[in-house]
């Protein structure tokens, strides 16, 4: 008869994740939305994507790969009766590997700076401009300046 004991899976999604980043798993399950939308917290939290260079996007990719490995790693743990092997009077070895998951995103999250940063903001003249060239469309000119001065041109008989 076959052992039927639960296994964590841990090396499975590590293979995927490996293999094909993040993106290899189905987006559609949980856990992997709750990482895509921690990734993108974060990364709204440095700056936003203008904001960050190629190193630091490499470590929120590291970061959020390594979250969903701890996430993965602690449903299974939630699952189980015990965290302790009472015939060895230890713990189970995949206690300290979530363990060694938690230290790796704590130095990943320190390197990557844990104060907000705020996003860049357009000065006023820029943000005029750019409401122009959205309201009249990027090949129109300029609009013509109105004279508020001149009087009212006469309005012909058949318009009375």
């Amino acid at each position: 008869m076959a052992d039927k004991r639960k296994t964590h899976g841990l090396a499975a999604v590590k293979r995927v994740v490996s293999a094909r980043g993040i993106d290899g798993l189905d987006a559609r399950t949980t856990a992997v939305r709750a990482v895509n939308e921690w990734r993108a917290s974060l990364v709204s939290d440095l700056g936003g994507e203008q904001a960050i260079s190629t190193q630091k996007s490499a470590l929120i990719d590291a970061a959020a790969r390594t979250l969903l490995f701890l996430n993965h790693v602690d449903c299974y743990l939630l699952e189980q009766d015990s965290l302790v092997n009472k015939r060895k009077r230890s713990l189970w070895p995949i206690v300290r590997e979530r363990q060694s998951l938690v230290d790796s995103l704590a130095r990943l999250l320190g390197q990557l700076g844990l104060s907000r940063v705020p996003k860049p903001v357009k000065s006023l003249a820029e943000y005029i401009a750019e409401r122009e060239t959205k309201r009249n469309g990027p090949d129109e000119k300029e609009p013509a300046e109105i004279d508020r001065d001149a009087e009212p041109a006469e309005m012909s008989e058949g318009a009375r």
